[in-house]
């Protein structure tokens, strides 16, 4: 029994040790950095080999913040593949006649498409045309009944709650949701005008157009933005704008966007010679509806390195619902596509400790995860994807959100990675090349109060000797 547990102590004592060794170099070194300890995870892992570097607080969940991005898109990519794309589905009621007159309905079935945009109404034009439809005498119908999602357009993450980066997900996405106003000083007068002909919002200009240089109280317009309870905007443009300004692009989510792109769709057939004086009606597609065609987004491969490199959160949330279909029936909500994820990662033991997902973008405070959860994704992403899933992420000093901060260090060019920042967050994992020329495994997650001031400087300081040292 005293041997027993004796050897029972030891293995316990190796396994703490494990948890906390930072090599005495690295050490010194962060030990400069006014952080907490209890407050990062670091794991560094050579590719090839099982036994970590460093594994500090390798289990402890964290806040992710736009890490999380890479169980999105890596469970896309296992649960759907590189080839996949969203199919938006067009159908009729009624019938063409043989002057080419659609007698009922034209209807749209979304997908969830994150890629649709305006330059994408060719395509969908041009089909109308080959099936020679000249004129539709019914409406305008769009399904977007494949996610369950709240009806507003924005997530309120933070105050800046009409930035891009705060849009909600939509079965019919359009344009990213993003709606633009371009305002140019024409001598005393000012010309605007609405990209896409997007009439979904109403605009209000109380802005002056004076003399004197472009610069402070007189560069830029003053946007005020309130929506009401069917979410349709007004923006009112006030304050003083310098007639030696050249033009101000406003751009902002403040459109629901099946309305943006029935509009646009609507200003783009009669622009082509289709008429239509008909509406917008939301329902699902008919039993008995016809098939037409489809439109296709890019593929996959496409999308999760623009998620990856960029950090686009609408299309993570895109795709996240996207994940739900795959095992649940329609309407997909985030608790369905939580399951989904997770159903796929498990598949392959990724995750380990506490995982959770709740929206897939990282604007959540709720989300967590562990160092040992990434560190295991990158370790079975390297494994059956090799470069092709490493070319996905941003990599140092090239691309993405990691283009400027290795600008000027050794390890530009030599890491491929994927950052989150929320306020209290600083993260980073992924992958950097050894001065050996081996490849390491790299997670870095820092929840602290100091973050912003000393994160980004803590996770340079492992990868750069990661990238030195190893």
């Amino acid at each position: 029994m005293k041997k027993s547990a004796t050897l029972i102590i030891l293995i316990f004592t190796i396994f703490l040790s494990a948890e906390g060794n930072i090599p005495e170099d690295l050490e010194y070194n962060l030990q400069r950095i006014p952080l907490n300890q209890n407050s990062y995870s670091i794991f560094v892992k050579e590719v090839n080999s099982d036994v970590p570097i460093i594994s500090w607080n390798a289990y402890q969940p964290r806040t992710p913040a736009s890490v999380i991005k890479l169980l999105t898109v890596y469970s896309g990519l296992l649960g759907l593949g590189y080839d996949y794309r969203w199919e938006t589905k067009f159908y009729s009621t009624g019938y063409i006649d043989s002057r080419g007159r659609l007698k009922g309905d034209l209807i749209i079935k979304a997908s969830g498409d994150p890629t649709l945009k305006t330059r994408d109404l060719d395509d969908i034009v041009n089909n109308l045309h080959s099936l020679g439809i000249m004129a539709i005498l019914g409406n305008i119908v769009i399904d977007r009944t494949l996610f369950s999602v709240p009806m507003r357009n924005n997530s309120g993450f933070d105050r800046n709650k009409y930035s891009p980066y705060n849009a909600m997900p939509d079965a019919m996405m359009f344009n990213k949701r993003k709606s633009t106003l371009c305002v140019t000083p024409r001598g005393k007068s000012l010309k605007i005008n609405r990209i896409d002909h997007d009439k979904s919002y109403r605009v209000v200009n109380n802005l002056k157009v004076v003399n004197g240089s472009c610069r402070r109280g007189r560069s830029w317009p003053r946007v005020r933005i309130r929506t009401d309870r069917n979410q349709h905007s007004i923006i009112t443009l006030s304050g003083k704008l310098s007639k030696r300004c050249g033009r101000r692009t406003i751009c902002k989510v403040v459109s629901m966007p099946h309305r943006s792109f029935y509009f646009a769709l609507k200003d783009k057939l009669n622009s082509e010679g289709i008429k239509f004086k008909g509406t917008l009606k939301l329902r699902r597609v008919p039993k008995k509806a016809k098939y037409l065609f489809s439109h296709y987004s890019p593929p996959l491969e496409e999308v999760i390195s623009t998620i990856a490199k960029h950090s686009d959160n609408l299309m993570a949330r895109q795709l996240f619902l996207t994940l739900g279909t795959k095992f649940y029936s329609p309407p997909i909500n985030t608790l369905k596509a939580s399951r989904a994820v997770k159903r796929i990662l498990n598949r392959y033991n990724i995750l380990e400790g506490t995982t959770i997902i709740s929206n897939g973008s990282g604007l959540s405070r709720k989300s967590k995860v562990t160092a040992k959860t990434l560190a295991n994704l990158l370790q079975h992403g390297y494994e059956h994807y090799g470069q092709r899933w490493l070319n996905t992420l941003s990599i140092a000093g090239i691309d993405g959100t990691i283009r400027r901060r290795f600008q000027n260090s050794t390890v530009y060019g030599r890491a491929w990675m994927k950052t989150g920042t929320i306020r209290g967050v600083a993260n980073i994992a992924g992958y950097v090349e050894g001065i050996s020329g081996q490849m390491y495994i790299v997670v870095v997650l820092v929840n602290d109060r100091m973050s912003a001031r000393y994160g980004r400087r803590f996770a340079n300081t492992i990868i750069e000797w990661v990238a030195d040292t190893l």
